[in-house]
């Protein structure tokens, strides 16, 4: 005759799980820093023109591939005028 032997079933306070020793209250946290504002004008009109320059120059470089011959060199710089432009329009719409 064989026995499977088990092991005592647990006391009650031993099923529970380990609770960490009392912690100290946190210390006061600072206030939240007040939400952002919007860029200052002047470098918004800034940003913009350094934007339109680019544009620029990225069409120029779609028309000159474009007339050469490229047309995926013309197309990628197309884009990149594009996106250019639309990102200095944001820049000054949005601050």
């Amino acid at each position: 005759m064989t026995t499977d032997p088990q092991p005592p079933a647990p006391a009650e306070e031993d099923r529970r799980p380990a609770m960490p020793p009392d912690l100290p209250d946190p210390p006061d946290l600072p206030d939240p820093p007040d939400p952002p504002t919007g860029r200052p004008l002047v470098e918004r009109i800034g940003m913009a023109a350094i934007a339109a320059v680019l544009a620029t120059l990225f069409g120029g470089v779609a028309a000159v591939s474009f007339v050469s011959g490229e047309p995926f060199l013309a197309i990628m710089a197309a884009i990149g005028a594009l996106m250019t432009a639309w990102v200095g329009l944001l820049t000054l719409v949005r601050g």
